[in-house]
């Protein structure tokens, strides 16, 4: 039955008094455009078919049912408006994926339900790690937009994972196949673990994101990674404020084709590659990938490549791994200005393992080749002083045409060293040692 009292089907000349469609955004890529151009809404027909939806606005009642029905009702050529002011609620699991040729305009609030019993039983899974997601988004030719809210109610979460890590967190914004869209204008808040992750998409982009959600108990809100790519191509995320507590953008497998700049991070783990070679038998791919003008701000790490190693190794209670293979190739790092940050740069292939010895006698067969740093400036934190960055290979047999470039960066003693192993110390802009401080 059509819920005539929650939704408003009409054209945009009849909209209420004081509700506007915002316009769609305008996509100004710096310093590079990506590989494929941007998606062209123009190409499919759009219509003046607007869906209004209603909130019932008492922060409890579930919203979910109207808002499918406003998709379905706009969805091919239609403009679905969640109104400035409004509240929404989520209760309900939702799959997204049949949406195409839509525009969603978010203006108001969505927040999603406290029920952790329900999530944890109703989210999707994406069979990797623990990922789950409250909604699944996918399709051709989306754009939302709005200068909207998206709010994950994660203080819940974070209690409840502290309590019992084997909880499992839904993403806040789950993406699986994904094509040829556009999410840009849009504030996020208080994910339960990653904002975003991004699985089986093309030529997405994301554009001026704003991300932020501590903890304000004493259980800190972690996993909050601002962006996961996996099994992706063509995604470009720039022009966005993050401050989170993981990282700030992860390539994770079978990530290719990547464009990420003009970032400004804090608080986060850096932007990753990997980590790589979790699950034994798998072979993961990350190449042709770009990350160019970002500032990194109390971090831990500001470039990064982490790859477990050829045995099995346990970073936590609920993330294990180790023992897979796979290539990293053709990666670029330039431009990043670093702020109180751990380590400026960080290649290890010891990742969740503090056992080095166990590294060297099980050494990753997972290759890394052609990987460009460049023009980095700044102060690292006092924490691995005097060293500045770590360049740690398995063996010179996997790791090759390393080069840190132009590197302007040092640690509060004003020292410029950097852990080498395996690695042509000719190219890299530091004072190499092989004295290591840290295990990540």
């Amino acid at each position: 039955m059509k819920p005539s009292r929650l939704i408003l089907t009409l054209s945009t000349a009849a909209l209420a008094e004081g509700q506007t469609l915002s316009p769609r955004p305008t996509l100004r890529p710096s310093p590079y455009n990506p590989r494929v151009p941007f998606p062209n809404p123009a190409a499919a027909a759009r219509t003046d078919k607007v869906c209004v939806v209603q909130a019932h606005g008492d922060g409890v009642t579930d919203d979910s049912f109207s808002i499918l029905f406003a998709f379905h009702e706009c969805n091919d050529g239609g403009h679905v408006l969640f109104p400035r002011g409004e509240t929404y609620t989520i209760g309900s699991a939702m799959d997204w994926t049949f949406l195409r040729h839509i525009d969603i305009d978010i203006q108001g609030r969505i927040q999603f339900s406290n029920d952790t019993a329900y999530w944890q039983a109703n989210s999707f899974r994406f069979g990797f790690q623990n990922v789950t997601s409250f909604f699944k988004l996918g399709g051709e030719d989306i754009w939302i937009y709005g200068g909207g809210t998206i709010d994950g109610n994660g203080q819940v979460w974070y209690d409840t994972y502290a309590a019992n890590v084997y909880t499992q967190r839904p993403v806040l914004v789950g993406i699986d196949g994904l094509r040829d869209s556009v999410l840009s204008d849009l504030s996020l808040r208080f994910s339960p673990q990653y904002y975003h992750f991004v699985a089986n998409a093309s030529n997405v982009v994301f554009d001026n994101i704003d991300i932020a959600g501590a903890s304000t108990s004493k259980n800190s809100a972690k996993n909050t990674d601002g962006w996961d790519t996996y099994r992706s191509q063509d995604v470009t995320i720039m022009n966005s404020v993050i401050n989170n507590g993981d990282d700030c953008v992860s390539f994770k497998p079978n990530s290719t084709d990547m464009l990420v700049q003009s970032l400004c991070c804090t608080g986060s783990h850096g932007i990753s590659v990997g980590s790589l070679g979790q699950y034994v038998g798998q072979f993961d791919i990350v190449e042709s990938v770009m990350v160019s003008n970002i500032s990194m701000h109390n971090a831990s790490d500001g470039a990064r490549i982490k790859v477990w190693p050829n045995a099995p190794s346990s970073l936590s209670d609920d993330l294990q791994g180790g023992g897979g293979s796979g290539r990293v190739r053709n990666i670029t790092f330039e431009d990043m200005a670093i702020d109180n940050v751990d380590y400026a740069i960080e290649i290890t292939q010891c990742y969740g393992q503090k056992n080095l010895t166990l590294c060297q006698q099980f050494p990753s067969p997972l290759t890394i080749e052609d990987v460009f740093f460049r023009r980095f400036t700044g102060k690292t934190s006092k924490k691995y002083q005097p060293l500045i960055a770590a360049f740690a290979c398995s063996s010179a047999k996997v790791c090759g045409n390393i080069h840190a470039t132009d590197i302007k960066v040092v640690s509060p003693n004003g020292k410029h060293q950097a852990y080498c192993l395996n690695q042509n110390a000719k190219n890299l802009d530091v004072e190499c040692t092989s004295s290591y401080k840290g295990f990540n």
